[in-house]
């Protein structure tokens, strides 16, 4: 066991360049398995990591689909016609709730952002009255709240709906209650903050 995670931090680490980091993941469970640490039976009766697999699979592939389809664009150039006869709070609320609850449709913080942080972004410098930097900071603060709001949100949330710790429907419930309430306690303070630091 101990040679096969040395072996796998080998290829993450030293081999990036020339093997994909699934590829070397699949390649030492795969000797796990022809070496005896575990069996296979072992491996189909972990019923949460197939769950998380496939929340996993399923909506990391939906999120792509969405960029390549064009979706983000057409949500940012709606946005932009809503958001440019506003002043700017209203403006700045509207768009980072746009920001927010659009994560119900993305499987992770990373594809989240890269996805949709460019694009608000943009939109965003468009509305006079405060800086770029105010900007990227108003929409970059509130990523890590966004996590609670689906069994899907970050990583950790498929483990925790998996196992069983957190039911569907209170993961459901709870995320969309905590979510508004976060996001009404961050609008509340970091609007204030951001006037008052005048950056």
């Amino acid at each position: 066991m101990l040679a096969l995670v040395l072996l796998a931090l080998f290829l993450w680490i030293g081999g990036a360049k020339y093997i994909d980091a699934t590829i070397a993941a699949i390649l030492v469970v795969t000797l796990m398995v022809i070496l005896g640490v575990v069996t296979w039976n072992d491996i189909l009766a972990n019923t949460q990591a197939w769950n998380v697999l496939v929340w996993f699979a399923t909506l990391v592939t939906l999120a792509g689909g969405l960029a390549e389809t064009k979706f983000v664009d057409w949500i940012a150039q709606s946005l932009a016609a809503i958001l440019s006869h506003r002043g700017v709070i209203m403006a700045a609320v509207l768009l980072v709730a746009a920001f927010f609850l659009l994560h119900y449709l993305f499987a992770s913080i990373t594809a989240h952002v890269s996805a949709l942080f460019q694009v608000f972004l943009v939109v965003a410098i468009t509305i006079p009255g405060m800086s770029r930097l105010a900007w990227a900071l108003l929409l970059s603060y509130p990523l890590g709240l966004m996590g609670i709001l689906t069994p899907y949100g970050t990583g950790p949330s498929p483990i925790y709906y998996g196992c069983g710790y957190i039911k569907g429907k209170d993961f459901w419930s709870l995320g969309f209650l905590l979510g508004f309430l976060f996001f009404a306690v961050y609008v509340l303070i970091e609007l204030p903050w951001l006037t008052f630091l005048k950056i």
